[in-house]
């Protein structure tokens, strides 16, 4: 039926609304009436002492709260009449106060503790006290809160007082006698007590009441007490822990208690290293078989206390394994990896029963715990059996249904891959599946050491002699489709995280391969994303990619898309987001790189209509005035001065014109660096020459790959028709066969010795590309930002669109001359850093001719 809009329904719709709208305006109960505000009423006079001492003497609850929170404050501000007005007051409130004035006392005395407000003699004289009548609380939440203060000030307090305070009550407090909330509480005291004392005290005065509540009636007692058995452990050393601590593990461990056998297994594995061969061979691996036998058949309960510990329980005892245990524990490893999986096949009959919620989690959370400590069981198989042992555990993990599974094991991929070492090739499709998993959790888990993976993989795969890419099938379809899903979705921060990653690949794949599959589409996501953080992480990864990029022609085409779609773009975001990759580009390459292709384009911007992009600009002015040099660049000095004028002139934005004023003052405090070496830029000018080097290298490399491909292509050329001519002729004479062969061999070793020069530049240019592209790149993150400085800038009349047309196709031409071929030290006044190519290519035929005459 269609909905009536008529006038008399409509007034009918309104009436309903506002009935609505009175049925569910909720009704304010909690309105104070004048007396109630009466009595919250303070008079504004008093001093903070004096309102503090009112409030906890005849004020609420809620007020007497409020001060013991603000106890702390108080404590610095006037610890003397703090201690003598209010902290009695406090003392009194407490014996009847409700719960959260309890537990706010005990988390404010912690503050004064850690703030050091007083001596530690003063706090142990005035605070201890009140924290050991309120240790045994009836509310066991409360109690657990002065307890985890009193454990705290324990750590601070001197020997004697610990002693007298609260070692001697401790004989009384831990007797049969006392309730089960005291007993509890004298045993986690026991474990931290144990740490203070030497040993011999330990010996005569804690170790009996040790004893004692190790065999309390009560299970809770006995388990706790077993569980501060590792810290007692460590405090009275490796002989009186072999002669009283084992044998108390021992009979716990026996225990009829499921929640203290678990709690004696713990602590065995914990105190593994402090027990000899002889106890690991006959005491502890008898109970540890014992208890991977009972864990299925009797008690599932310890399966996932097992699973967490049997990483460090294999290696802790691997030396005292016989082949038949080991390959026992590795069994037992795997039957635990593939729980809870099994009888969807129909192999595991006596789970053949619907499972509960709660088995369901309880066997998610032992997978989840093998994939935790498979590292660990990669070292107890040894690596070299990895693919024979443990491989299709791997294979299983990586594709366990359940997404905390997967996550763990994406963590710990970087530790497997490590251990792996030369064998790392044998988890490449792992790695691929781990890339395009459906959980971005897993993904986010992963690109976390990605970088390092990756390296890994490339360096020490099995195709380590051939190109890179055929080291990882289909990575980098895998790594289009992780970027692609993070995009897609609302976790911006995976995406970014990823972006930031992905600055890796130039020395992971091929500079074509990332131009053409990765590099505009980080332009994209600066172009059309709506997230700043995620667009500034692609632009410093563009800026990478276009700094190890190994084509003129495609840096070029690069450029000129930054400047034309960001820096000239009609969006003003893009025009902010042009000025953010600048930055990336002076921190990552030279400064005669940054004046050449992007200092007028920067200067342009003081033209902007949008007054955020001006504000930018003036911010982002000193930073640009440091990548100049005198006297190179005194042109370019000039058109900033003119800027800077132009908009003290004529700024009409208040905010702009304050940062412009203030950039001025930082501009002529600056000092410009000059061509040659001075000693307080000695740093950043080296910096900036081997920034520089490593680009004209680039060219170099470029110019030669393109001159050793056309001379092969030449060389076999003469040689195909060669061939053809001597098979023609080979009929006639023998004499002439000799002749070919001849001027056939002269010309060849005439060509491979014009070219054993230029083949011998190749190898070092590519070694250093190598080099460039695996530990530069991280020295590259850590290039500090280059304030090189500059003298006096006053500023600019404006520069117009004629600042733009020198970037037009004609700006990549040559404007001066010079020859870049040392490339050890160049000259770091060169701003022709990429027209070099373009002279040798001008060049090319001349050069051509004269080895042809060699």
């Amino acid at each position: 039926s269609k909905m009536d809009f008529s006038h008399s329904s409509l007034f009918g719709y309104i009436e309903d609304l506002q009935e609505l709208t009175i049925i569910e305006r909720p009704v304010r109960r909690s309105l104070k009436t004048p007396e109630e505000i009466e009595r919250l009423t303070v008079d504004e006079e008093l001093s903070d002492i004096e309102r503090a001492v009112y409030l906890l003497s005849s004020g609420q609850d809620i007020q007497g709260t409020s001060v013991v929170a603000n106890l702390p404050v108080l404590m610095r501000q006037n610890p003397a009449e703090t201690l003598r007005r209010v902290l009695p007051k406090i003392r009194e409130v407490l014996h009847v106060a409700g719960v959260e004035m309890q537990l706010t006392a005990a988390v404010s005395f912690l503050t004064v503790l850690q703030e050091e407000s007083v001596s530690i003699h003063t706090y142990s004289h005035s605070f201890l006290h009140i924290i050991l009548q309120n240790l045994e609380h009836r509310d066991a939440g409360v109690s657990n809160a002065w307890l985890e203060t009193l454990l705290a000030v324990i750590e601070a307090l001197p020997k004697e007082t610990v002693r007298h305070e609260i070692l001697n009550p401790l004989v009384s407090k831990a007797q049969l006698s006392q309730t089960l909330q005291s007993r509890l509480v004298s045993c986690k005291i026991m474990g931290k007590v144990a740490n203070k004392f030497e040993a011999h005290i330990v010996k005569r005065e804690v170790l009996p009441l040790v004893k004692s509540l190790c065999q309390d009636v009560e299970y809770e007692v006995r388990a706790c007490m077993c569980r501060q058995l590792e810290h007692v452990a460590r405090g009275i050393g490796t002989e009186l822990t072999k002669t009283v601590v084992l044998p108390e593990l021992v009979e716990l461990a026996r225990d009829e208690g499921s929640s203290v056998r678990l709690a004696a297994f713990e602590t065995l594995v914990n105190l593994l290293d402090m027990f000899d061969a002889d106890d690991r061979s006959q005491t502890v691996l008898p109970l540890v078989k014992s208890f991977c036998e009972k864990s299925f058949k009797t008690d599932e309960s310890i399966l996932v206390s097992l699973s967490f510990h049997l990483g460090k329980l294999c290696n802790g005892l691997y030396g005292i394994f016989t082949p038949e245990q080991h390959l026992r524990f590795l069994e037992f490893y795997k039957k635990l990896s593939t729980l809870g999986l099994q009888q969807e096949n129909g192999h595991n009959d006596n789970q053949l029963h619907l499972q509960t919620l709660e088995q369901e989690k309880k066997y998610i959370s032992v997978r989840k715990n093998c994939a935790y400590n498979f590292p660990a069981m990669i070292v107890f198989v040894d690596p070299k059996n990895f693919h024979l042992e443990l491989y299709s555990i791997f294979f299983c993990l990586c594709h366990d249904p359940e997404v905390p599974v997967r996550y763990t094991m994406a963590i710990s991929f970087f530790e497997v891959a490590k251990l792996l070492n030369s064998d790392v090739y044998t988890i490449h499709k792992e790695l691929v599946t781990l890339l395009q998993d459906e959980s971005l959790e897993v993904l986010d888990a992963l690109v976390g050491h990605l970088p390092e993976i990756l390296e890994l993989m490339t360096n020490r795969g099995e195709n380590n002699g051939e190109s890179k890419l055929l080291s990882i099938p289909d990575l980098i379809p895998a790594l289009t489709t992780a970027e692609q899903r993070a995009a897609t979705s609302l976790k911006w921060r995976t995406h970014e995280k990823l972006l930031q990653k992905y600055a890796c690949l130039p020395h992971i794949i091929s500079s074509d391969q990332i131009y053409y599959r990765f590099l505009h589409r980080m332009l994209t996501i600066i172009l059309t994303n709506n997230v700043l953080p995620v667009q500034k992480a692609a632009a410093r990864t563009l800026c990478v990619y276009l700094r190890y990029n190994r084509k003129q022609e495609q840096r070029h085409e690069v450029i000129q898309k930054l400047i034309e779609q960001l820096g000239q773009g009609k969006s003003y975001w893009n025009r902010l987001r042009f000025l953010d990759t600048c930055e990336f580009i002076m921190e990552l390459f030279s400064k005669s790189f940054f004046c050449k292709y992007f200092f007028l384009p920067v200067l342009e911007l003081t033209h902007d209509p949008v007054a955020n992009v001006r504000m930018k600009l003036c911010c982002l002015l000193p930073k640009v005035k440091s990548t100049l040099k005198i006297p190179t660049d005194k042109h370019l000095l000039q058109q900033l001065e003119l800027c800077i004028r132009k908009l003290l002139c004529q700024e009409k934005d208040k905010d702009v014109l304050t940062i412009v004023k203030r950039t001025v003052l930082e501009l002529d405090r600056m000092e410009i660096s000059v061509d040659a070496f001075q000693k307080r830029f000695y740093e950043n000018d080296l910096l900036d020459q081997e920034k520089e080097r490593q680009e004209h290298l680039l060219l170099e490399m470029e110019q030669l790959e393109k001159e050793k491909q056309k001379n092969e292509g030449r060389s076999t050329n003469i040689n195909d028709k060669m061939f053809e001519k001597k098979r023609r002729d080979s009929k006639t004479s023998s004499v002439l066969a000799k002749s070919i062969n001849l001027s056939i061999s002269g010309s060849s070793s005439g060509t491979s010795a014009g070219k054993e020069e230029k083949k011998s530049k190749l190898v070092r240019s590519q070694s250093f590309s190598s080099q460039v592209l695996h530990p530069k790149y991280s020295n590259i993150d850590k290039c500090p930002n280059k304030n090189s400085a500059t003298g006096y800038t006053s500023s600019v009349p404006g520069m117009g669109k004629s600042c733009m047309l020198s970037f037009s196709d004609d700006s990549f031409r040559t404007r001066a001359a010079g020859n870049s071929g040392n490339a050890a030290f160049p000259s770091s006044s060169s701003r022709n850093l990429f027209n070099s190519a373009d002279q040798k290519s001008n060049g090319n035929k001349e050069g051509q001719s004269r080895k042809m005459s060699m």
